[in-house]
């Protein structure tokens, strides 16, 4: 519907907790996952968060049915709305990899993420998610989440020499940031 203003680091809306969603299958939290959608796309995002666009509610969605410009060599993730998560690690066992965000335009740093995780939900109509997932489709769940929780990329980071300016690390990338 709409293509909302992505708010940038720095912004202390970005580090407070989302509050639950109360209700599913509402007019606002359709029109709040239309909107998230479109400015997603709009950035060539691979997945947005409510807290991003201002709202502070648990809602993220993530995916797409066709490659991201920015993540070519990335496997697809499908298509998702996810409402009040819970991500549980499935083992002990981390992987780094390079991440961007809309909220930090420009840069990319490498970020440790759990390699396997569950995660639960429900989606706008209130029907429950439940997946087990690994690879690229877990690091972007658990990067969208922690925008809920007050949480952006750099904060999860270890070591602050795997950190820069996009255009640098990957010339043939391009500047815009993406989730």
């Amino acid at each position: 519907m709409t293509v909302r203003e992505i708010l940038k680091m720095g912004d202390a809306r970005l580090l407070r907790q989302a509050q639950k969603v109360p209700a599913f299958d509402t007019d606002a939290l359709h029109l709040l996952v239309l909107d998230l959608y479109d400015t997603m796309r709009a950035a060539n995002g691979a997945g947005l968060a409510a807290p991003q666009i201002g709202v502070d509610l648990q809602v993220v969605v993530f995916g797409s049915d066709e490659r991201n410009p920015r993540y070519p060599d990335r496997p697809l993730v499908p298509r998702t709305v996810l409402v009040n998560p819970v991500i549980t690690p499935l083992g002990e066992d981390m992987e780094s990899d390079w991440e961007g965000c809309l909220s930090v335009p420009g840069l990319r740093g490498q970020v440790p993420r759990y390699a396997r995780i569950r995660y639960t939900g429900w989606d706008a109509f209130g029907e429950p998610i439940d997946r087990t997932v690994d690879g690229f489709h877990a690091r972007v769940v658990q990067h969208e989440c922690d925008h809920l929780w007050g949480k952006l990329y750099p904060m999860r980071m270890r070591d602050f020499t795997q950190f820069g300016f996009t255009e640098v690390l990957f010339p043939g990338i391009a500047a815009e940031e993406d989730d």
